[in-house]
């Protein structure tokens, strides 16, 4: 057996709330909308990848998601441009990424990183 692909499924009553902050703040392509089920992606070819974390990193909380992008400081930009509330960071973590955590529509604490 092989392992495909992994779908983040987050529960919300107003699905297009996602558009926002998925697709015109950090650009992800509307994959299939179907009115109760948004999915968003990108044609990019991407690693699966899982994490179980004690914490975030540098004593944060665990994020509920982590993306990655290639330039994390104008996503910094956008989400701030976009009214989103930055919790942590912009920081240049010893592991070797710089990232900050912002809140999505529905509450998740999301990572956005970048590898240096």
């Amino acid at each position: 057996m092989t392992v495909r692909r992994i779908v983040t499924n987050i529960a919300t009553k107003d699905i297009a709330a996602a558009k926002r902050f998925y697709h015109d703040v950090l650009g992800l392509d509307i994959l299939m909308d179907h009115g109760w089920i948004a999915t968003y992606g990108s044609d990019e070819r991407m690693q699966v990848q899982v994490s179980f974390m004690a914490q975030g990193g540098s004593d944060t909380p665990v994020p509920e998601l982590s993306i990655e992008v290639d330039d994390v400081d104008a996503a910094l930009v956008a989400m701030r441009e976009a009214g989103f509330a930055i919790e942590y960071g912009p920081a240049d973590e010893p592991w070797g990424v710089r990232r900050f955590y912002v809140r999505d529509p529905f509450g998740r604490l999301v990572n956005i990183l970048s590898h240096r």
